[in-house]
């Protein structure tokens, strides 16, 4: 087995099972329980994998409604400060700078309705916003990692797109 088609196998059963036993991948990948070590070693020193962690519901510690904001800045120029004082706000759980209207735009976690518009007024408007746009979600209808697909499966995928 080459070594990327090894890596796309570890990377599937991985994301499959972040807490399978290292031994197991060896076993289902057919090599030792070094060569797993060793090219999950070398996924995470090429950035690939960026750690482990374990997932908590935001519903099941007290955090009821997610939002997304849409920021636009004062002066745009300040971006970078603006990401560094988002860093502090602990209910900011996602900061992208985007194409489009906004300056950038984030996703919030807040105990609820009342919590959100106290984010949004004491620690949001404060960073030098012209305006923003909320947009609560009511339900994550599909919240999943990218897959990852076996030289086989791109093959077919090809040949599907050529009839």
């Amino acid at each position: 087995m080459e070594n990327s088609d090894l890596d796309r196998k570890i990377l599937k059963l991985i994301s499959a099972d972040a807490r399978i036993p290292f031994l197991e991948v060896a076993r289902a990948c057919n090599v030792s329980g070094a060569a797993i070590h060793q090219r999950i070693q070398k996924l995470t020193s090429l950035g690939i994998l960026k750690g482990s962690q374990f997932i908590i519901d935001p519903e099941k510690v007290g955090y009821e409604t997610c939002a997304y904001v849409g920021l636009y800045l004062k002066d745009p120029s300040e971006f970078d400060a603006v990401v560094e004082k988002l860093k502090a706000i602990p209910e900011v759980t996602e900061c992208h700078y985007t194409t489009g209207g906004y300056d950038m735009f984030i996703k919030i976690y807040s105990r609820n309705n009342h919590h959100l518009l106290n984010i949004i007024h004491d620690k949001l408007q404060p960073l030098g916003l012209s305006r923003s746009e909320t947009i609560v979600s009511f339900n994550a209808v599909i919240d999943r990692q990218l897959p990852i697909f076996d030289n086989t499966d791109e093959e077919e995928d090809e040949d599907d797109g050529e009839d």
